[in-house]
């Protein structure tokens, strides 16, 4: 399942230096707007305990965690719609991703150039959100043109079109993202296939320096992020990038130690990833055996044919049953043997919904 979160910000919030630290994939980070031209793919495991804690009770030959994707987005800046900067190429590159995180500089630094001249997050969170309402303003305008006259004409999916088009035209007018307003179900349809940037989830990431990472509730620009983000449901991740970027370069007891020195449980990237992964309604579902204990992504809701589909095509066509045990009830019984034993081993049809944490053999006869 190939979703990604695109990183996009200002240039110079410190975006490319939070992918390099994501991906250790060395995109560019240099001290100038633009340095990132084209859009940096790179994958990341997704962290997970319970991984940690299946390989040692299967014991197996290997173990295969489930990834994610980001992709760096160049620096946008006030004009992108209109083709300012590399607006254009910002704007192409957005409309590929899934869901997008935004770096906010919640960091003051002398040192680093800021575009606007001055550290205001609010400022530089409305300058991206109005430049993608824009776009999507335009998307709907030129969409409008298309549907009008067939609405007038009383054509009944023209005229159920255009009444989702003047309320996103009349939400964008106001400066009001599409993914604030509510539709049906048939309505989101329409919606979806309009690709609009404003209806991807958000995500904020809020930037501090070295010395605040312990203590970013001090930190009143990242108070004024979390203000703003609630107005919208959105989430805040706090991360200081420059303190992300080292400790990628680190062997992982080096990096337990490193986290511990800072009195920090969890970096800030692995809860960036985790957040970004349930943006978009992910979750994971494992198989546990002799030769491999593996994860596997699976948007929340799927039933369990298009789950074992995910594995290979050839099990979604042919699936007879998953045979499936909770995360929770495998622990806790010690081994699958003591978990059928105890009857916590269930065998779910075709119109099972696998759950986050199932641990499942799928049988299938093709």
């Amino acid at each position: 399942m190939s979703l990604t979160a695109g990183i996009v910000g200002l240039p110079n919030v410190g975006k490319s230096t939070l992918f390099n630290a994501i991906t250790q994939a060395g995109a560019e980070a240099a001290n100038y707007p633009f340095a990132t031209i084209d859009p940096n793919v790179g994958i990341v495991e997704v962290p997970d305990d319970r991984l940690n804690k299946l390989t040692e009770l299967v014991k197996p030959k290997k173990t295969v965690p489930t990834a994610f994707e980001f992709t760096d987005i160049a620096g946008i800046v006030k004009g992108a719609s209109k083709g300012e900067g590399l607006g254009n190429q910002f704007l192409s590159h957005i409309r590929q991703v899934d869901a997008i995180c935004q770096v906010v500089r919640c960091f003051e630094d002398e040192n680093i150039t800021h575009v606007s001249g001055k550290v205001d997050p609010i400022d530089d969170i409305e300058i991206i959100n109005l430049e993608l309402i824009l776009a999507d303003l335009e998307t709907v305008n030129k969409r409008i043109q298309r549907v009008e006259k067939l609405a007038k004409q009383k054509d009944k999916e023209a005229v159920a079109e255009f009444d989702i088009l003047a309320k996103l035209k009349a939400a964008f007018e106001e400066e009001t993202p599409a993914r604030a307003l509510d539709f049906t179900d048939e309505q989101q349809k329409i919606v979806k296939g309009l690709h609009l940037l404003t209806a991807k989830p958000m995500l904020y990431v809020a930037n501090v320096s070295e010395d605040e990472v312990t203590d970013s509730d001090a930190n009143a620009n990242v108070q004024k992020v979390k203000a703003y983000a609630a107005e919208e449901d959105a989430e805040v991740i706090v991360i200081c990038a420059k303190i992300e970027e080292e400790i990628s370069e680190l062997e992982q007891d080096e990096k337990e130690m490193f986290l511990q020195e800072l009195g920090i449980t969890e970096s800030g990237l692995d809860k960036l990833i985790k957040a970004s992964y349930h943006l978009l309604g992910l979750a994971t579902y494992f198989t546990a055996g002799e030769q491999e204990v593996r994860a596997w992504t699976f948007r929340k809701g799927t039933k369990a044919p298009q789950a074992a589909g995910i594995i290979h095509t050839d099990f979604e066509r042919g699936f007879i049953r998953a045979e499936t045990v909770s995360y929770t009830d495998l622990v806790e019984a010690g081994s699958m043997g003591q978990a059928r034993e105890k009857g916590k081993v269930r065998l779910e049809g075709k119109e099972y919904i696998v759950q986050d944490g199932d641990v499942i053999h799928f049988r299938f006869n093709v």
